[in-house]
C-alpha cells in the first residue's frame, strides 16, 4: 500500500516534468534485465561500481541493444568487493558520475517491465539514488526472476524448500553463464534464464 501511494504522489509530481512519460502504461512488447555490481550487499550503505541493461524482444535476447555504464570509483571499494565484481579503482577511472549514469540507464529502459535476479536488491540499490537526484523511485512493472524460478519449483515439487542460486539455476536450465559477477554478463543470463522459464511446465522434470 506505501509503495503504492509513493508511486502515485511520484506521478503527479511528475506529470510535467522530463520524466513523466516514465509513468504511461507500456504498451510494447519489450521488456529489459537489468544487473548492479555494487561494493556490498547492504542497499542502506553499498555503492554502485557498475550498470547494464538488454532488452528483450518476443524470445530473443538483444544483445546488440545494452546498455553496460562503469561508474567512477566509489569511497567504499574495498579488496573483498573487487574479489567478486574484478573491477578495480584504475578501471573506474573513467566511470561515469552517478546522476550521469542514471539519465542514461532512465532514458535506456523507458517505461519498459524490468526482469531481474533478486530484482528487489536492484531496485533498492538503483532508488536509493534516483529519489534524491531525480526525485522518484523506478515505476516500472518487474518480474523477479529468482521467485519464477522458486515458483515452478514449489508446483512441481512442493515437498523441496529451496534457495536458487543464480549458477545453478542456469545450469539445471541449460543457460550459459555469461560473465559472472559482471553487470552486462548477468542481466544477459538473466534474461536467458526468464525465456526459458516463460516457457513454463514443460521445464518441471528439470528444475530440481
Amino acid at each position: 500500500m506505501l509503495k503504492a501511494l509513493r508511486r502515485a504522489a511520484d506521478r503527479r509530481r511528475q506529470a510535467h516534468g522530463d520524466y513523466g512519460w516514465l509513468f504511461s502504461p507500456y504498451t510494447g512488447d519489450e521488456m529489459v534485465a537489468i544487473d548492479c555490481e555494487t561494493t556490498g550487499l547492504d542497499t542502506r550503505h553499498a555503492e554502485l561500481v557498475s550498470l547494464a541493461a538488454v532488452r528483450i524482444r518476443g524470445d530473443r535476447v538483444l544483445t546488440s541493444d545494452s546498455l553496460d555504464l562503469r561508474l567512477a570509483r566509489p569511497a567504499s571499494l574495498s579488496g573483498d568487493s573487487i574479489r567478486i565484481h574484478g573491477l578495480r579503482g584504475i578501471d573506474l577511472a573513467d566511470g561515469a558520475g552517478v546522476e550521469e549514469a542514471l539519465a542514461q540507464f532512465l532514458d535506456f529502459v523507458g517505461n519498459r517491465p524490468l526482469v531481474g535476479w533478486c530484482l528487489d536488491f536492484d531496485l533498492a540499490m538503483l532508488n536509493r539514488y534516483l529519489r534524491p537526484l531525480f526525485g522518484f523511485d523506478l515505476p516500472n512493472a518487474g518480474i523477479d526472476v529468482a521467485q519464477t524460478y522458486q515458483r515452478q519449483l514449489r508446483r512441481s515439487h512442493p515437498e523441496l524448500d529451496v534457495r536458487p542460486r543464480f549458477e545453478q539455476v542456469a545450469e539445471r536450465l541449460g543457460v550459459p553463464v555469461m560473465g559472472r559477477h559482471t553487470a552486462l554478463g548477468d542481466a544477459v543470463t538473466t534474461a536467458l534464464i526468464h525465456l526459458r522459464l516463460a516457457r513454463g511446465p514443460m521445464l518441471a522434470k528439470r528444475l530440481c
